[in-house]
């Protein structure tokens, strides 16, 4: 019993009292009353040893607290100096507590395992006028950039059914669309006017995108099939086949001849574009994968799927990097900043930002409460939320601040139902934004040339950032 009492409470009994005045030997046995090392010029002074803190002192077993002990009391103001330019690492500190007091040192045991007030920050310095212990601020949001409002000048019609996708060609020219009506149409992008019609697909087109490296258009849909077309002479010269569900999304590798897709069958599959053979199938997710993104840089591809996770994947290996499980609900829209290292992801609870290559997460981009189906970014830093209800909201990226609400009317005949984004995108220039909206129509938007930081200013106070995970 005598050994266990010395192995197990020998700290506690050997407790000293809550007062001690003793004289310092040196600078090797200077300590205060945190345990930590005094500077020279508080040699050959007496300290008063102090239990301080902001909870009573904690009992040892059968060793009973005297009175002195309990009493609560602040270091002084050369005491918490000392402290707050000599405090040790976290390390440093846990080692010190596992070893022997050395010399004539003594220190509570636990003393130097005693957590900080909440609410405060150590400063290092030694001028005395400052305060050792300061108030933390809450972050505040910056002043966001200000951007002109966007405004409607133009509604294209021809498609019998939802327009479910689109995208502009690298030449500026002419985009494309998809539909519900099963088929891609071509158009103009200075006249709105229809080029050309491509059928083929028997089912809704979900997905289109035009390669910038050789002239061809690939396309996706409900029906499973995955088509390249060439657009010289305007026929399907590749189909892609392996996926086992309908295809909602396909991206193009900017740097290499890979083309990526992702599908309901709960899997992406990346393909070699010219020999149509299937890479790798990504598979990890657990429920439909609704978006798909690449890029050059690592990771190269992320999912974004209707199990709420985003993953960001190794092209070479074609295996998961990073899961991210923060949102709560279907992630139907992922876009990448064209010059920063980051991305957004969009879901009916917000919209969140991250920070490649591992998805440190940045912050939410809460108010856009819909089910979003698509994001796009231009590099002036808009990013735009188009959703399910027919809104589109329109953000400064750096900061978050919503600086536009958009809700077009429906065209006429349509029923106000039928009021929902599918898709949007900013042509090459990004003077213009186009969307794909339920009503059969694709809507073209351009910046209010006659709008200044005077007739639309920014309505922005410091508020408090709330920078949740979830």
């Amino acid at each position: 019993m005598a050994i266990k009492l010395r192995n197990e409470y020998g700290p506690v009994l050997h407790m000293p009292t809550s007062k001690e005045n003793f004289k310092e030997k040196g600078p090797q046995n200077a300590s205060d009353s945190y345990g930590h090392k005094q500077y020279p010029a508080n040699q050959g002074q007496e300290v008063e040893y102090l239990v301080t803190g902001t909870h009573p002192y904690p009992p040892g077993p059968g060793v009973a607290l005297t009175a002195d002990t309990k009493v609560q009391r602040m270091p002084s103001e050369s005491a918490a100096q000392s402290l707050a330019v000599a405090l040790p690492t976290s390390q440093t500190r846990g080692d010190a507590n596992r070893s022997a007091p050395a010399g004539g040192e003594y220190r509570h045991p636990g003393a130097s395992d005693r957590a900080q007030p909440a609410g405060a920050v150590v400063m290092e310095g030694g001028n005395a006028k400052n305060s050792a212990l300061m108030a933390k601020k809450a972050p505040t949001m910056p002043k966001p950039q200000w951007h002109p409002p966007w405004k409607l000048y133009r509604v294209i019609s021809g498609h019998l059914g939802w327009v479910r996708c689109i995208a502009v060609e690298p030449g500026n020219q002419w985009f494309v669309t998809g539909s519900a009506d099963r088929t891609i149409k071509i158009w103009d992008l200075a006249s709105g006017k229809l080029k050309l019609s491509l059928t083929g697909h028997i089912s809704t087109v979900r997905g289109v995108i035009v390669s910038t490296r050789s002239p061809y258009l690939f396309s996706c849909g409900e029906d499973k099939q995955v088509k390249c077309w060439d657009l010289e002479y305007n026929k399907v010269i590749r189909h892609y086949h392996g996926h086992l569900s309908a295809v909602y999304g396909l991206d193009l590798h900017p740097t290499i001849d890979v083309l990526v897709t992702c599908s309901r069958d709960s899997t992406a599959r990346i393909w070699d574009v010219r020999t149509k053979a299937s890479v790798h199938t990504l598979s990890g997710h657990t429920n439909a994968v609704a978006t798909v993104r690449c890029q050059a840089a690592e990771p190269q591809i992320i999912t974004g799927s209707h199990d709420t996770t985003i993953r960001l994947w190794d092209l070479v290996a074609g295996k998961t990097r990073v899961t991210l499980t923060n949102h709560k609900k279907s992630v139907r829209a992922v876009v990448l900043h064209p010059r920063h290292y980051t991305f957004a992801s969009g879901s009916p609870d917000n919209i969140k930002q991250w920070k490649f290559p591992d998805g440190s997460f940045i912050q939410n981009l809460s108010g856009h409460n819909a089910i979003i189906n698509t994001l796009t970014v231009n590099s002036d830093g808009v990013l735009v939320s188009g959703a399910d209800n027919g809104t589109m909201h329109l953000w400064d990226w750096r900061t978050g601040y919503n600086f536009q609400r958009v809700h077009a009317a429906v065209q006429p005949g349509s029923l106000d139902s039928e009021s929902g984004i599918f898709a949007c995108a900013f042509d090459q220039s990004e003077s213009r934004l186009l969307t794909a909206e339920a009503d059969k129509t694709i809507k073209v938007y351009r910046e209010d040339d006659t709008a200044t930081e005077e007739t639309h200013p920014v309505s922005w106070k410091p508020e408090i950032i709330k920078r949740k995970r979830f």
